[in-house]
């Protein structure tokens, strides 16, 4: 039997690769590239596994689509507040992160 801790490692690696397959067919099929994101989500929800902070990033959290700056997502500085703000394209979220 397959400890709790063997499972966990087995789907942070599952995560990892989702998400750099992502990354790989994003411009070939960006819905493709969301529906990676979603089963990674799932499987992290699954398995009580939080998803490292840089996928969490690149994840809008209002549609579930992969971002990605230039392309569906836009990327400013806002130098007075010292925060970095990321507004999706899809859905017009806007997050912001601390620099």
């Amino acid at each position: 039997m397959i400890s709790k801790k063997e499972i966990k490692r087995i789907a942070r690696e599952r995560i990892d690769i989702l998400f750099q397959q992502a990354e790989e067919i994003f411009e070939v099929d960006s819905d493709l590239s969301d529906r990676y994101v979603e089963i990674a989500r799932n499987i992290g929800m699954k398995h009580n596994v939080s998803i490292p902070e840089e996928f969490r990033r690149r994840i809008c959290r209002d549609c579930n689509s992969f971002l990605v700056p230039g392309y569906n997502c836009r990327v400013r500085l806002d130098s007075k507040q010292n925060n970095k703000v990321v507004t999706c394209q899809k859905c017009g979220n806007v997050k912001r992160y601390p620099y």
